[in-house]
């Protein structure tokens, strides 16, 4: 079936430039000239992915992704003509998946759409073949995308549960950036690296604000592991 993804920016430009080049790729596409009119959409037909510009009239991109969020796990991507580090840990904190500063290159944020659905693609097949993985105080259902701390589900994106399983299902080692950003992202470089840090900072709120006894603990250097708090404490 035919990916739909849908696009806001004020800017008619990048809307049809990129229109153009997914399209190309035979993906579907709706394009909005605000968030606003984007989200109406997704509340009448929800979409496979959302491509969001921060800087709109109405509500801005990082309202919508937060109303988003609040109703959907939807991959989400932001651009902004900003190159601020408040814009970027802002878009990563509300829940957003990817960030591109403009101008950025139309053919590599194909790429980056084309590995971020792949991805989804791929997890939701592994998943639905999956048992659930107990460790410590967590559960996670892969069959179901959902996790729990105690019997408490815990509200996590597509993102940071394919993140926590993955990290979960390698409880014995340490894994690398890379093999995160290859794995989960569709990346094939660490050149973005940092996408992988600030999901695993999100996760670690989400745990400890569930008061988990599950740490993700930060290999220096080279990655991350997860590891019992009590361990991690002595």
């Amino acid at each position: 079936m035919q990916k739909l993804i849908y696009i806001a920016d004020d800017e008619r430009n990048i809307r049809n430039l990129v229109k153009a080049f997914l399209e190309k790729e035979g993906y579907q596409t709706k394009a909005f000239e605000n968030g606003d009119l984007l989200f109406e959409a997704f509340m009448q037909h929800e979409c496979d992915l959302v491509i969001l510009d921060i800087m709109m009239p109405g509500n801005s991109g990082l309202i919508i992704c937060t109303k988003l969020r609040e109703i959907s796990d939807v991959p989400i991507i932001m651009l902004t003509a900003k190159d601020t580090e408040e814009d970027y840990i802002s878009g990563l904190a509300l829940g957003s998946d990817d960030y591109f500063t403009k101008p950025f290159s139309p053919t590599k944020l194909t790429m980056r759409v084309k590995a971020m659905l792949r991805r989804v693609d791929m997890y939701t097949k592994v998943e639905q073949q999956s048992a659930e993985i107990q460790y410590e105080d967590l559960t996670i259902y892969p069959d179901k995308l959902t996790a729990y701390c105690r019997g408490e589900a815990l509200a996590l994106t597509k993102t940071e549960f394919s993140l926590l399983t993955y990290l979960l299902e390698n409880q014995d080692k340490a894994v690398s950036r890379e093999e995160l950003l290859n794995t989960i992202w569709g990346y094939e470089s660490a050149v973005e690296s940092r996408a992988t840090d600030d999901t695993v900072k999100r996760l670690r709120r989400k745990l400890s604000s569930a008061n988990s006894t599950v740490s993700i603990e930060t290999v220096w250097g080279y990655g991350f592991k997860v590891e019992p708090k009590a361990r991690c404490a002595e």
